[in-house]
């Protein structure tokens, strides 16, 4: 899920360190040559409590597989892992990490990005990657924004923002992560033929969604008839969001957009 419930703003950093206001222009973000600046995460960061079993994780097994943001810079996401991996995917908001640590799994030549703030989601992955023994996972417990500011253009193969905080309330939607600017900023990131994946249970946010999407001209909605965006995709694991949904009778939809070449679009700009 990509992002908690809540109303409070968070630090994603420390609970010493000074917040900001959220913004979405992203006018507002870093170059390559200022500083990374702190955003506010809205919601809770944990639950009510961790076993101990998931805390030592956390303490053991999470620095290994953190990644250490610069302040100034692009990062190479291939270069996160050992062996070094050539195609990277990247995860915002896998809540339980079901669906992530299952793709990973699926592929293990594929490197594995996860960003998700909220604690207690960070635990039950790191459970499923020791007990799968993954190598090809790396996790951002932060703001997945400050992430796209220091990826280069073209460096990521696939996308998924699968079962967002909809934030229902209109004074709450410029705390949606699928947005104008967002949407542009992932058709930048990935490589041509890459495909974006949004998954939604809610009606006003697939409305909201597709609107984003189909408003950026770098994308293809791949749908010829309504089973393509009804039914999941064999190759697109199931997560407990979905789950809740379906029991709820709530019928999620799955959308899949694929990135232009970036060749067509520059023989169509020469014309």
């Amino acid at each position: 899920m990509a992002a908690s419930p809540g109303n409070r703003p968070i630090s994603p950093t420390s609970s010493s360190a000074p917040s900001t206001e959220l913004t979405t222009d992203p006018a507002d973000g870093p170059t390559a040559d200022q500083p990374r600046r702190q955003r506010v995460l809205y919601g809770r960061r944990s639950g009510p409590g961790l076993r101990a079993a998931q805390r030592e994780r956390l303490t053991r097994l999470l620095p290994r597989l953190a990644i250490d943001l610069p302040d100034a810079g692009a990062i190479d996401p291939g270069a996160l892992f050992t062996p070094e991996r050539r195609r990277v995917w990247l995860e915002i908001g896998y809540g339980g990490g079901e669906h992530l640590a299952a793709q990973a799994a699926a592929n293990p030549a594929v490197g594995l990005i996860g960003v998700e703030p909220f604690i207690d989601g960070v635990a039950r992955l790191l459970a499923q990657v020791e007990a799968q023994e993954l190598d090809n996972v790396r996790l951002l417990v932060d703001d997945a924004r400050l992430l796209l500011d220091r990826l280069p253009e073209a460096s990521i193969d696939r996308i998924f923002v699968l079962f967002a905080d909809p934030w229902p309330k209109k004074r709450h939607w410029k705390r949606r992560i699928v947005n104008a600017e967002t949407v542009a900023r992932f058709a930048d990131l990935l490589v041509d033929g890459g495909e974006l994946r949004v998954a939604t249970d809610d009606p006003g946010y697939r409305r909201w969604s597709l609107a984003c999407l189909l408003g950026e001209e770098r994308l293809d909605w791949c749908v010829q008839g309504p089973e393509d965006w009804r039914e999941r995709p064999p190759d697109w694991p199931p997560t407990r969001y979905e789950r809740k949904a379906l029991a709820a009778g709530r019928r999620p939809v799955f959308l899949r957009f694929r990135r232009k070449s970036r060749t067509a679009e520059l023989a169509t700009s020469a014309e």
